[in-house]
């Protein structure tokens, strides 16, 4: 099994309406993968972050292994995700690991 956790800020541009209606976006686009996305086992987005945290939506994805980790990336769905993420978010990290 793969983990996948991904974390964003909100572009400082953004009002805080314009900041919980993406993150609403945000988990219901990503959340919604499981099902759709061969190997995806599970995705959980946070977007109720405490005050003292770094970063303000954290993505936790559990896949079947590296090679699904790997279509996950590159499925259309997810890459439609991508594309409205780049457009609200910034300060991206990442880490996988294996289990």
């Amino acid at each position: 099994m793969v983990k996948h956790i991904v974390m964003w800020s909100f572009q400082e541009t953004l009002d805080d309406k314009q900041k919980k209606e993406a993150a609403v976006r945000i988990k219901e686009g990503l959340e919604r993968l499981t099902g759709i996305v061969p190997g995806l086992i599970s995705v959980k987005v946070v977007t109720d972050a405490l005050p003292a945290s770094t970063h303000e939506i954290g993505l936790f994805c559990e896949l079947e292994s590296q090679e699904a980790l790997d279509g996950y990336q590159v499925h259309p769905e997810h890459q439609k995700m991508v594309s409205f993420i780049r457009t609200v978010t910034c300060n991206r990290i990442c880490l996988d690991y294996e289990v």
